[in-house]
């Protein structure tokens, strides 16, 4: 029967897929929570090399024995939106300057995506709070 680890710690962070370093933020986070960063850039890295550049959520867990394992989420809902509409960044001023528009079947095909990061028990739901999101960015929600 297999031994079953004790866990230290559970942490969570955003880092660059495959493209991330151990320099500040990501080596000084690493590093205070027992991770060496060395390893886990390089696992990190290996794992998401598809994903070049593209803001990953990643949630690591380190064990009594120095050892980790880490789970790497979608890109944050923000990230997603100005991928699909090509911008680089969202709104200042959300409620006056709208800076793009979101069509239902976008949003739907980000919603199944997104679902299983989301605390969201179906993808309807997923679409009420990517629709929050965009609108906080200046993005409006079009038929």
């Amino acid at each position: 029967m297999a031994k079953v680890k004790e866990i230290a710690k559970k942490f969570k962070m955003q880092a660059p897929g495959g493209t991330a370093t151990p320099a500040p933020p990501i080596g000084p986070v690493l590093g205070a929570n027992g991770v060496n960063p060395g390893q886990f850039i390089q696992r990190f890295n290996a794992a998401t090399a598809a994903l070049k550049g593209k803001v990953v959520g990643v949630e690591v867990t380190v064990y009594t024995d120095r050892s980790f394992d880490f789970v790497i989420k979608t890109p944050p809902a923000s990230v997603m939106i100005k991928d699909i509409l090509g911008l680089e960044k969202g709104s200042g001023e959300p409620n006056k300057n709208k800076i793009g528009k979101l069509t239902k079947a976008q949003l739907r095909k980000l919603a199944q995506e997104k679902l299983p990061d989301l605390n969201a028990v179906n993808v309807e739901s997923a679409e009420k709070i990517l629709a929050g999101s965009a609108r906080s960015m200046g993005v409006e929600i079009t038929e």
